[in-house]
C-alpha cells in the first residue's frame, strides 16, 4: 500500500508535538483505538474464500499506518460454524479455517513488533453442542458435567419449563429425548448455555482465559456478559408492553429473568481478578443494557469491566438533539473514574455508511474519535463500506434465517474488505464466503488511499490528530449549546481546549460568536480542505460538514 498524504494538517500536528504535552499515566486501552477484525472477511492466503489468520499477517502494515493500537478478533476458535464461531467446541485450539495455533503465534508476535494489541473474542455463555464438555452433560443424568449446563425438567404438560425465548427465534428450551430433560440455549438449540451458578464452570472458563493471556493475548472482549447468570427459580419472563409487530420475536418478552442478575455483577469482579493476574491486560463486555445498567458493569470501585462496551451510537436516532442527549446521559451515569468508550459499528449491525448516508458517514467519524473515552472502529468502516444486500441464496446468518423479513440479517455487514479494484476485491483468489458490494470497484482501499480527500485519508487524519492533541484524549468533555442540526462540544487539557462542530444536516448553517467561544484555527474538516482557516466573529459550515478548530 502507498504512503498515506495528509499533509495538510502535518504543520499542526509538529506544532503540537512540540509544546512537549503528555497524556499522562494512562493504559493503552484509554488511549488507543480499537480495531474490530471479522476474521472470515478481512483477508483470504489460501485461497478457500474465507479470510485466516495469515491474512491478517499480511495486513498488519496496514493496520499499522491506519494507526490502530489494538486488533479484537471476532471467535477464531474450533466450531460447526452453525453461528459462524460463536459456538465453540474447543477453547483452547484455532479452527482450521483460520490456520494453526503456530499462525495465532505468528499474528501476535507481528502485531507487537507493529505495537498493535491483540484481543480475542471470549464467549463464555454457551458452547457449541459439539463441545466434549456437552456431549458428556447429555449423556446421562448422574454424569459428573451434568450441571455444567442448565437442564430442567418439563412442565406437567411435557412442554417447555418456562417462557424464556431464543434471541434467534423460537423456545429457548430443547427437549432431549435420551434423558427426558429441557436444555436451555439464549441463541441457536446449537448453543447450550452453560451454568454460570457451578463454581467448575467458572474454573474452566477462567483457565481459557490464562491459557490465551501466556500466549501474548492483550485482552478479551467478552460475549453476551450481560447473559451469563440466569434466575435461579426459572421464573416467567413478563410481556414487553412496548412490543410492536416486526420486531424480533424475542423482545415480545422482557428479558427480567434470563439476563443482567445482580449476582452477575460478582462474576465479572472474579473475572476482572483473573485478568489482573496478567499485566496491562484488558477485559472488555459485550453489554446491550441501559445506560444506568451498562456502567454498573464497571464494577464496584471499578473492580469489573475496563470497557463495557457503548453500544448508544449504534441505534441512536442521526439528530444533534438525540446524540447529544445519549452523550450528556453517558457521561453524568459513569461512576467516578470510569472510562469511556464508543462503539459506531459492529459485526451484528448495519454498517454506519448505509444507516447515515455517505457524506455524514464522515462526520460520524469525527464525532467517533473525538469524543471522550476509547473508540472502536469496525473493519471497512474507514473506507465507507456499504451494507450489502444479499440475495435469498447467499443468506449465510441463522438470525435471518430463523427469523426472515424483518431486517435482522447480519451478513450484509459481514462481507469481505474491499482492498482494491482486482477480483473479489483482493480479498480472495476465489469465490468469497459473501458476496462483495457492488461499488468494490471504486470504493477500496488502494483507491481511496490515493485521493487525497476521500473518507479514508479523512480516518487517517483523525486519527494522527487525535495522536497528536492530548485534548482528544485525556481532555475534558463540555458540551456547548447550539441549535438545529448542529452538536458541538470542547475538549480541554493542560489549559488548551479544542472546539467539536459537527452538522448533522445537508444543509449549510451559521454560528454567530454568541453561541460559541471564537477565535480560532481550523485543525480540521471533514472535506479536508479547510485546514489553517482562522475562525473569528461566526462560524460557517456546509451542509455534512465536521470541524476541529484550536481555541
Amino acid at each position: 500500500m502507498q504512503t498515506l498524504s495528509i499533509s495538510p494538517i502535518r504543520d499542526v500536528i509538529d506544532d503540537q508535538r512540540a509544546l512537549g504535552m503528555k497524556h499522562g499515566a494512562i493504559s493503552w486501552w484509554q488511549k488507543g483505538i480499537l480495531y474490530q477484525i471479522y476474521p472470515r472477511s478481512f483477508q483470504d492466503s489460501n485461497g478457500d474464500g474465507i479470510g485466516d489468520l495469515p491474512g491478517i499477517v499480511g495486513r498488519i502494515s496496514y493496520l499499522r499506518d491506519l494507526g490502530v493500537d489494538a486488533i479484537w478478533l471476532s471467535p477464531i476458535f474450533p466450531s460447526p460454524m452453525a453461528d459462524f464461531g460463536y459456538d465453540i467446541s474447543n477453547y483452547l485450539e484455532v479452527d482450521p479455517v483460520f490456520g494453526t495455533l503456530d499462525d495465532f503465534a505468528t499474528l501476535v508476535g507481528a502485531a507487537h513488533a507493529s505495537n498493535i494489541k491483540v484481543i480475542l473474542d471470549l464467549v463464555p455463555n454457551h458452547t457449541s453442542d459439539q463441545h466434549p464438555w456437552f456431549i458428556e452433560s447429555r449423556s446421562s443424568r448422574d454424569n459428573p458435567k451434568r450441571d455444567w449446563y442448565l437442564w430442567h425438567e418439563p412442565r406437567t404438560d411435557g412442554t417447555a419449563p418456562n417462557n424464556w425465548m431464543s434471541e434467534f427465534g423460537g423456545s429457548a428450551w430443547k427437549y432431549d429425548a435420551c434423558t427426558g430433560q429441557y436444555y436451555y440455549h439464549a441463541f441457536l438449540a446449537q448453543q447450550p448455555d452453560l451454568n454460570w451458578r457451578n463454581p467448575a464452570v467458572r474454573q474452566a472458563i477462567y483457565d481459557v482465559m490464562r491459557f490465551w493471556f501466556r500466549k501474548g493475548v492483550d485482552g478479551f472482549r467478552v460475549d453476551v456478559l450481560w447473559h451469563l447468570i440466569k434466575d435461579a427459580e426459572f421464573r416467567d419472563n413478563p410481556p414487553n408492553p412496548a412490543f410492536r409487530l416486526g420486531r424480533p420475536p424475542h423482545e415480545a418478552l422482557l428479558p427480567l429473568y434470563s439476563t443482567d442478575r445482580p449476582e452477575i455483577l460478582d462474576v465479572v469482579m472474579e473475572m476482572r481478578r483473573v485478568v489482573d493476574e496478567f499485566s496491562d491486560r484488558v477485559l472488555i463486555g459485550e453489554i446491550y443494557l441501559p445506560v444506568d445498567r451498562l456502567v454498573a458493569y464497571y464494577g464496584r470501585d471499578l473492580s469489573g469491566a475496563h470497557l463495557p462496551f457503548n453500544f448508544a451510537l449504534l441505534s441512536a436516532p442521526w439528530n444533534a438533539r438525540a446524540i447529544a442527549k445519549l452523550i450528556d446521559d453517558y457521561e453524568r451515569a459513569l461512576p467516578a473514574a470510569a472510562w469511556p468508550n464508543w462503539v459506531l459499528g459492529n459485526h451484528d449491525r448495519p454498517r454506519i455508511a448505509s444507516r447515515v448516508g455517505r457524506a455524514q458517514a464522515r462526520v460520524a467519524a469525527m464525532l467517533l474519535l473525538t469524543l471522550r473515552g476509547t473508540p472502536t472502529l469496525y473493519y471497512g468502516d474507514e473506507i465507507g463500506m456499504q451494507q450489502v444486500a444479499i440475495a435469498q441464496d447467499q443468506i449465510r446468518d441463522p438470525f435471518e434465517k430463523n427469523v426472515p423479513g424483518i431486517g435482522v440479517g447480519r451478513d450484509g455487514c459481514r462481507t469481505p474488505m474491499q482492498w482494491n479494484a482486482e477480483a473479489h476485491g483482493g480479498f480472495t483468489a476465489s469465490v468469497p464466503w459473501l458476496p462483495l458490494a457492488n461499488d468494490y470497484v471504486h470504493d477500496n482501499v488502494a483507491n481511496l488511499a490515493a485521493d487525497a480527500r476521500s473518507i479514508f485519508n479523512l480516518y487517517r487524519a483523525l486519527i494522527e490528530l487525535r495522536r497528536a492533541m492530548p485534548e482528544l484524549v485525556a481532555g475534558s468533555y463540555t458540551p456547548v449549546a447550539t441549535a438545529g442540526d448542529v452538536l458541538a462540544y470542547k475538549r480541554e487539557y493542560a489549559g488548551n481546549a479544542l472546539l467539536i462542530v459537527l452538522n448533522l444536516g445537508a444543509d449549510p448553517t451559521s454560528i454567530g460568536s454568541d453561541m460559541m467561544e471564537f477565535p480560532g484555527k481550523l485543525l480540521l474538516s471533514t472535506n479536508l480542505d479547510r485546514t489553517g482557516e482562522t475562525v473569528s466573529g461566526g462560524l460557517d459550515l456546509r451542509g455534512d460538514e465536521g470541524l476541529i478548530i484550536r481555541l
